[in-house]
């Protein structure tokens, strides 16, 4: 008799918010899979009868990590609703605004959160510093000069001293690791060096939002930082940007394509086949007509990208923790709690379960650079054919967690280098903000990319004030549970078949999961103080 082992990874950390992954393992591969949002989000609830010009304030505070993308899609829904046209001068900042996100938020990605899935922290105090640089001047000529031997001797203090502080808990020293000692030193080192690039991101959004997080120069009609807009912040603006450009095509990009190169079989595991994009980084006033275009993939089929028809978009709640069993389109939605307890049978995530015409979609990087990639965007098929010929790949090698990693780099270059345009754009002296005229009654939506994928807005106005407001966020797409026609969700299926070589340390399924960037903050909320099951902890790091 084959013999089956369950997994509950309760909670998966290195990620934002609070997510249940359970996993049953025969024969030492996956062979079902649940994953569970643990706590309520609520702030469609807040949001009703209050103004809608205010509602960018609440959302935005969804989460610290992805920031600026909810406070944007909040201001274009009303926009929606108003009929507002914004100016170009506007639409140039949000998109800078945005870009920014991006070439801040792969990076820390990669290195803070997913990169010790791959990196054994442990190993580096073994490696030879000398060797070390040799090897990384070969992976990355052009890459800063770093002390190897001082990042190893502020490793061995933190091994020495008995905490490891963010390096605790991982499971240093299991077989699934495969770098050298010195090629784990060079991305400890990284992980170090990324720490202090990220700031320079920060720093853009204060230029043109004032702060970081939670920015604070959206409007709806368009944005408030007319002053900011001159010669002298726009270089400012240029020299942080250029900064983070050489570090992203020095460090970033050689990192992740010598990272695939050791782990080549990853290539071929944890993929997915449905995916879902917006579209974003708006040309005009069109939501549809974005820099980075929108499209629908089913089965993996490159040769054929839909349009994207919002009234395909439904959300199930059988088997969530709200009442009801009707899936409803979100412009109609309901967000009515009811816990009913952990059942895997049953009901076991606060996250609903978002589909397209029915089926499971992934949303993210990968979902984006596969629908640039097949509708023949020029930039991004140049990106991809390179490295896919300098790792020996194949378009199918896409479809899996490689190919997620890859895809966050390649786009985070892509996206660096097209801000350049936008800034040379910007029209000092031009229009920024236009008032809005908030109708009585009135209904908008509102799309775009969050780095971690795509997200929707959609409110509902009546007698000027917010009647409904629903939120589909990149993470309900990605890790929602299963629909009432019994579909598992992306994350849950992605996991389906992996080989787990030690039950006890499950980091193949840590590495799938990580994959997806998970963000469970702006999928669930407020926890429910009623609930009386017991849970059994094991806290991944």
């Amino acid at each position: 008799m084959p013999e089956t082992t369950k997994i509950t990874i309760d909670p998966v950390t290195r990620i934002e918010g609070h997510l249940k992954i359970e996993v049953e393992i025969t024969d030492g591969r996956v062979t079902n899979a649940w994953s569970s949002g643990t706590l309520f989000r609520g702030v469609e609830t807040i949001l009703q009868g209050r103004e809608p010009e205010d509602a960018w304030l609440f959302t935005q505070r969804l989460c610290g990590v992805c920031t600026y993308v909810h406070g944007v899609s909040s201001v274009r829904c009303v926009e929606d609703a108003a009929g507002v046209s914004i100016p170009d001068n506007a639409r140039i900042i949000r998109n800078l605004l945005m870009g920014g996100l991006y070439i801040h938020d792969h990076p820390v990605h990669f290195y803070h959160l997913h990169a010790l899935d791959w990196v054994d922290i442990v190993s580096a105090l073994s490696a030879n510093p000398g060797a070390a640089k040799i090897l990384a001047d070969t992976i990355s000529p052009s890459a800063p000069t770093i002390d190897f031997e001082e990042v190893q001797t502020k490793l061995r203090t933190f091994v020495n001293s008995g905490q490891l502080g963010p390096f605790a808990g991982g499971y240093w020293g299991h077989s699934a690791y495969q770098l050298t000692p010195e090629e784990n030193l060079i991305y400890a080192a990284h992980y170090l060096y990324a720490l202090r690039e990220q700031v320079k991101a920060a720093k853009m959004h204060a230029i043109f939002g004032a702060k970081n997080p939670h920015l604070q120069s959206l409007r709806v009609g368009g944005v408030t930082c007319e002053k900011q807009v001159t010669s002298t912040r726009i270089n400012e603006f240029k020299t942080y940007l250029n900064q983070l450009k050489d570090f992203i095509d020095h460090v970033y990009l050689p990192d992740v394509k010598y990272l695939a190169s050791k782990y080549p079989e990853w290539a071929s595991i944890g993929g997915f086949n449905n995916y879902l994009a917006f579209g974003e980084f708006q040309n005009g006033n069109s939501p549809w007509d974005n820099y980075l275009p929108g499209g629908v993939i089913l089965n993996g089929n490159l040769a054929e990208v839909n349009d994207v028809d919002l009234s395909k978009i439904s959300e199930h709640v059988e088997r969530s923790f709200y009442a009801g069993t009707s899936a409803r389109h979100p412009a109609s939605g309901e967000t009515i709690p009811n816990y009913t307890g952990y059942d895997t049978k049953d009901r076991y995530s606060w996250l609903k379960a978002p589909r397209y015409n029915g089926e499971p979609m992934e949303v993210g990087p990968l979902a984006r650079v596969l629908t640039a990639y097949a509708k023949g965007h020029t930039d991004m098929v140049k990106l991809v054919d390179e490295l896919l010929t300098q790792l020996d790949l194949t378009m199918d090698n896409m479809h899996s967690t490689l190919g997620r990693v890859a895809a966050r780099a390649l786009e985070t270059k892509l996206i660096a280098d097209q801000m350049d345009n936008w800034l040379s754009q910007l029209n000092t002296g031009g229009s920024f903000i236009v008032s809005p005229d908030i109708p009585t009654t009135g209904a908008g939506a509102a799309l775009n990319e969050a780095p971690r994928g795509a997200l929707g807005h959609w409110i509902n106005i009546d007698d000027r004030k917010i009647a409904n407001y629903q939120m589909v966020v990149p993470s309900t797409w990605n890790l929602g549970p299963r629909c009432s026609a019994g579909k598992k969700g992306p994350v849950e299926e992605a996991l389906m078949g992996t080989m787990v070589v030690n039950p006890e340390e499950p980091v193949e399924i840590l590495r799938i999961i990580h994959s997806y960037d998970p963000c469970l903050a702006c999928a669930v909320h407020i926890i429910d103080t009623n609930q009386d099951k017991t849970y059994t902890v094991q806290v991944i790091k």
